[in-house]
């Protein structure tokens, strides 16, 4: 039933998580899928045009397609940060308007912007102007007290209107008071109808939903009413689900890789990650989920969770980790 958009196939995408999607959480899902869009977290305007660029937006060709998202509500910066993503390689420029946490509240941004929807729409309107790549919008339904009809609808016209080639809407209220932005993903209730609503009423363009959905096949139901679908802290808590993604919605004939190779693509980029200055803790992070709900699972996150933070680890870690997983497996099996 939707209907496809200029935006392109967008029809998955892994949701920006603060202190979750950097460039390592990125390299790991990339393993997963290649057709998936992957978002960074959200970075502040100022930081992307005043701070350190490599450190903050770099990222490496092959986790593409990923899209920069964006936070602020001064039009101009917004409009150069925009600039400034679009030169570095990004496909797709997304502004926030949805997080909720104390950091946005006292910039009056993210979830701050649904009460005030004309500085969004010109917000939208310069970064239009300034790139060539598609500029996106992330929003709840509603905040506070806001009736979620009017609220939602009112972002809705004046992104569209500034030429927004996709809105991606959490399919919850965010409470800025009385909440803190971890109740906000669980507490306010769930409204997907609000969203499939707001689709029937522009049929041409994207829309896609975000908010409490757990599985890929979930997902799949939602794609008989939206455009695209978002998946967020389920996927970053069991990555392996992403192995299903290519093949259900995407209709890829392409074998995902074995987990044998994902855990020594992953050991080569952490060693080359530690050459460089880093360390293990940054990358192995992100992995602690990969076998949620397996043989050995419990293992596998104890040991990466202590030993990955020792000062000199390496990938030998890891590989300690996965042995334990295979030793459980085969027991199991046994």
């Amino acid at each position: 039933m939707p209907a496809s958009s200029a935006y392109g196939d967008n029809r998955f995408a892994v949701a920006p998580m603060i202190d979750w999607t950097d460039r390592h959480c990125r390299t790991l899902h990339r393993q997963f899928t290649r057709h998936a869009l992957l978002y960074t977290e959200m970075v502040v305007a100022d930081a992307a045009i005043y701070g350190d660029r490599e450190r903050i937006l770099g990222f490496a060709d092959a986790e593409q397609p990923v899209a920069l998202q964006l936070g602020g509500s001064d039009a101009a910066k917004l409009a150069e940060a925009a600039r400034i993503g679009e030169a570095m390689g990004y496909v797709e420029i997304n502004l926030n308007v949805g997080c909720p946490s104390d950091r946005v509240q006292s910039g009056t941004f993210g979830a701050c912007l649904m009460k005030t929807p004309d500085i969004v729409t010109e917000a939208v309107a310069a970064m239009k102007r300034s790139v060539s790549i598609p500029v996106t919008v992330k929003c709840r339904i509603g905040v506070d007290d806001q009736d979620t009809e009017t609220a939602l609808d009112d972002i809705a016209k004046g992104v569209f209107g500034a030429g927004a080639d996709a809105l991606w809407v959490h399919a919850r209220k965010a409470w800025l008071k009385g909440l803190s932005p971890k109740e906000n993903r669980d507490i306010p209730p769930l409204d997907y109808d609000r969203v499939y609503r707001l689709k029937r009423h522009y049929m041409n363009q994207f829309i896609g939903i975000n908010g409490g959905i757990q599985t890929v096949s979930e997902g799949l139901e939602h794609l008989n009413h939206v455009d695209g679908v978002m998946l967020g802290r389920a996927v970053y808590h069991n990555p392996m689900m992403l192995s299903e993604v290519d093949q259900a919605l995407y209709r890829s004939e392409t074998t995902p890789a074995s987990i044998d190779a994902i855990i020594d693509y992953m050991c080569d980029y952490a060693d080359a990650h530690i050459a460089s200055g880093g360390r293990l803790s940054h990358v192995a992070r992100h992995m602690v989920g990969l076998f949620h709900g397996a043989a050995g699972a419990r293992r596998w996150r104890q040991i990466l969770s202590t030993e990955a933070n020792q000062i000199g680890a390496n990938s030998d870690v890891i590989r300690r980790a996965y042995e334990a997983v295979q030793s459980a497996a085969a027991e199991k099996a046994a």
